[in-house]
């Protein structure tokens, strides 16, 4: 079962959002599939409002979120980082419980995320991504559950090609994108709503 959403932007292009609940015959992990549908309620309320960065193919950024940490948030937090792209999705950071589960990570970033564990105890999340590709470009969002519940983070990344021209050489560059992970009031309600009419239909 999946929803499929349909969002019309004023320039007539349109973004295909899918949120799928059962994969075959496995369920995705509780944590997760609320992850997902925190996802579609944050794309219906805000999808057009996210910070945008445009960057060239080959460099580096560093895509930091913040959240509020509590004394035992570095082995209690979840967190599920992902970019989207039209309809693929694709895990750059997937944590249960503190303990990252690297084979959820997509291939397409194998190699080339680093992330500092240490940091979550003063609630941040830093993720590094080297040797950007233009394939890299869309809309990433971080989900964070912790004792006060989940909460997401957006932004909207632009990998630019590089020109074909020879440049000169030049030192290389990191740019830091800093995306305050905000909680998304009455998320709870509408999760409970969703989960029940998903509970109801499925059934």
């Amino acid at each position: 079962m999946a929803f499929r959403i349909n969002i019309c932007f004023s320039d007539k292009q349109r973004l295909f959002v899918v949120i799928q609940l059962v994969n075959n015959n496995n369920q995705h992990p509780p944590h997760v599939m609320s992850f997902r549908i925190l996802t579609l309620i944050s794309l219906i309320s805000c999808v057009s409002g996210s910070l945008v960065v445009t960057v060239t193919q080959n460099h580096s950024i560093t895509l930091e979120w913040t959240f509020t940490p509590k004394p035992d948030t570095i082995t209690s937090v979840y967190i599920y980082c992902q970019l989207l792209t039209g309809l693929r999705a694709s895990v750059l950071l997937h944590l249960h419980e503190g303990v990252e589960v690297s084979e959820s990570q997509d291939q397409q970033f194998s190699g080339r995320v680093q992330f500092d564990r240490d940091e979550l105890r003063d609630g941040r999340i830093r993720l590094q991504v080297s040797r950007l590709r233009t394939e890299d470009s869309g809309l990433y969002l971080c989900g964070v559950r912790t004792a006060d519940g989940w909460s997401i983070g957006r932004c909207r990344l632009n990998v630019t090609a590089a020109t074909d021209r020879p440049e000169p050489e030049a030192e290389p560059w990191e740019s830091t994108v800093y995306c305050t992970v905000g909680l998304i009031a009455a998320a709870l309600l509408g999760t409970s709503v969703i989960l029940y009419l998903c509970f109801v239909q499925y059934k």
